[in-house]
């Protein structure tokens, strides 16, 4: 009975996912193109699909689950789902789950990489090596700014958040953020944490950085009123998504040097950048490596995976959604 059952994988995932579902006897199929497959590829995928493994950038509305009689699982690669239509799942019978709780670590190293980044002007440093133009050490060189005794704003303290806060202590910056319900006292204190007003943070911030899940509610949160908040010496720092900037704003406040630059790893339009963005030697720009490590991609494929396998045999996952 389970060599009847299909499961589909929308890209090339990491081996320990693809060898949980092979030892548990599902027929797998995996679009192997370096790209993300067409709607008209999912359709078709989804039509002889009982399970699919679903990337952050694979639209799942309606009208593709039409023709999707036989799915049963959608396990979804990433922890946000906004890319999913929860409730057209539901309608249907079908489970959707993610992978929470293991891209903590891998993205707060990023954020802080991000951050020394943008403070030390290295994508900068980089291009300058690589085009021959160093001839000797500058006094006046490519000069940064140190972190001890920054503030930190941090928009979103929630696993992320705090992960990061928990980094930045080290590096002696002072701790503010904003978030619907502030942490209990107690836990506030173990990062050394103010809470404060989401303008108030964005006013206050030398590094501001962006930790919040995405809903509609929070597009374009940083939008051209708000980065007028923020000071000329500031840096704006997402790794969470790309729709919390309004990032033909952010291009024009970069140009004009309204605030001192931005480090990005997720895009409003992604793959596609504002026009200008990438032009600008006061950004860095990485291609959505949040959770680019071996540990936590390989985690992400083995919990997909194992969700899959728990509900084509009859069992209930372990991180459903909705």
């Amino acid at each position: 009975m389970l060599m009847s059952q299909h499961v589909f994988i929308t890209r090339l995932i990491p081996e320990v996912g693809i060898s949980i579902l092979q030892k548990a006897g599902f027929e797998i199929k995996i679009h192997e193109e370096n790209r993300p497959m067409t709607r008209s590829e999912l359709g078709r995928a989804f039509k002889k699909a009982d399970a699919v493994i679903t990337m952050l950038y694979d639209r799942i509305d309606d009208s593709l689950l039409d023709g999707a009689l036989r799915l049963k699982i959608l396990a979804n690669l990433a922890v946000g789902t906004d890319n999913i239509d929860i409730p057209a799942c539901t309608a249907r019978g079908i489970t959707v789950t993610n992978t929470p709780g293991v891209l903590t670590e891998a993205t707060a190293d990023l954020t802080m990489a991000l951050i020394l980044a943008a403070a030390r002007r290295l994508a900068e440093g980089d291009r300058f090596i690589r085009r021959g133009l160093f001839n000797s050490w500058d006094p006046l060189l490519l000069v940064g700014t140190e972190l001890r005794g920054k503030v930190l704003g941090i928009i979103g303290m929630g696993r992320i958040g705090t992960a990061v806060a928990w980094r930045a202590q080290s590096f002696g910056m002072k701790i503010i953020y904003y978030k619907r319900c502030p942490l209990p006292t107690e836990e506030a204190s173990r990062y050394n944490a103010e809470y404060m007003p989401l303008e108030e943070v964005i006013g206050k911030a030398d590094f501001l950085s962006l930790h919040l899940p995405y809903t509609t509610e929070v597009r374009h949160l940083i939008d051209r009123k708000r980065l007028n908040m923020m000071k000329p010496t500031a840096y704006l720092i997402n790794t969470a998504r790309g729709g919390h900037i309004d990032e033909k704003s952010l291009v024009e406040h970069l140009k004009a040097k309204k605030i001192a630059g931005a480090a990005l790893d997720v895009y409003e339009q992604e793959p596609t950048l504002a026009p200008g963005l990438a032009d600008l030697d006061n950004v860095t720009l990485l291609p959505h490596l949040g959770s680019a490590t071996v540990e936590t991609r390989n985690k992400m494929a083995q919990i997909a995976a194992e969700d899959i396998r728990s509900v084509l045999t009859g069992r209930n996952p372990r991180n459903p959604v909705g």
